[in-house]
């Protein structure tokens, strides 16, 4: 297993954020890199949650209430992105499988990537859907 320090940019005194944003990688095995993902699961989901409600808290303000809370698309964003996520594991084993150690280990560059445009998606998509059914309910009462 690699100790800290082997791949990592990270100087002396480091905060638990960064620890967490700049892990050390996970050992070249198949196993050992799915565990590695799986042990930060539940803080991904976590995150991306939260940025998830900020955004449903946002748009519940800013909108009116025309029907009901929509958890039928709250879950199915949670399920896409806990599908995304599993792609990490699946790209890092395939990539250590072909380039060996000719590649740096991915996990904590994907990982870090990947939370990154997780937490971006939650927030800008929903607005990109509000905003085009705003237009579409103004034109379709011009017409």
């Amino acid at each position: 297993m690699h100790e800290r320090g082997d791949y990592d940019v990270v100087a002396a005194g480091e905060t638990p954020l960064v620890r967490f944003l700049f892990p050390a990688p996970a050992e070249r095995r198949a196993g050992a890199i799915v565990a590695w993902w799986e042990k930060r699961r539940f803080a991904y989901n976590v995150i991306v949650g939260a940025g998830g409600l900020a955004t449903v808290g946002v748009a519940m303000l800013l909108t009116p209430a025309s029907g009901p809370f929509p958890f039928g698309p709250i879950l199915a964003v949670g399920v896409m992105a806990n599908l995304c996520y599993t792609l990490g594991p699946i790209a890092e084993v395939l990539a250590n499988r072909v380039f060996g150690r000719r590649l740096l280990p991915l996990g904590p560059t994907l990982f870090r990537n990947g939370l990154v445009f997780s937490v971006g998606l939650t927030f800008v998509l929903p607005m990109i859907v509000m905003t085009a059914a705003t237009i579409l309910r103004i034109l379709s009462g011009l017409f």
